[in-house]
């Protein structure tokens, strides 16, 4: 799956009056005395041409990011399959540690997931962009992620861009 991450991203999309948001939702984010889970993320429709913004505490119950892939289950599997151990075998050794059962369980909710319009927005996709919001804020870099939303029913991912005082629509009103 793509992963959109880039610095910059071209704003031409976006009304006078969500460009000009965004220069308030950058001088908050200045202004903040660090890092907090306050911090706004921005969270932008396409198609109803709607730009949002919620606080990062919040952003997982907006967007629920998908844990499936990660049950203990599939990481143990996955771990013996790295050992270099027999498929099969360890299939056997996952069902001795957890149960037949819950084994199963883990694999029908992944295959599941794989079926379920998550758009890409998985936990491990969540716990990057609270690491890297949480990085350049510490750095003293002034930046807002983000997240451009999938359509509905089309296969692409939601793609995450940051949005700082160099993106490209913002350099004329930022000083």
């Amino acid at each position: 799956m793509a992963e959109v991450d880039t610095e910059t991203i071209d704003l031409a999309g976006l009304t006078e009056l969500q460009q000009k948001g965004l220069i308030d939702v950058l001088d908050e984010v200045r202004r903040a005395e660090g890092w907090s889970w306050q911090l706004p993320v921005l969270l932008r429709e396409r198609c109803w041409l709607r730009l949002s913004r919620t606080p990062l505490t919040e952003l997982h119950r907006l967007l629920p990011p998908d844990g499936r892939d990660e049950a203990p289950e599939l990481m143990h599997y996955r771990r013996l399959l790295q050992r270099g151990m027999d498929p099969l075998l360890a299939q056997q050794r996952c069902w001795n540690d957890f149960g037949m059962e819950d084994c199963q369980r883990a694999l029908q909710d992944y295959w599941s997931s794989q079926e379920t319009a998550i758009y890409g927005w998985t936990a491990h996709r969540y716990r990057q962009l609270v690491s890297s919001y949480r990085e350049r804020i510490e750095r003293g870099i002034t930046a807002v992620p983000m997240l451009v939303l999938a359509r509905k029913n089309s296969v692409e991912c939601h793609q995450l861009f940051w949005i700082t005082e160099n993106t490209p629509a913002m350099r004329h009103t930022c000083a």
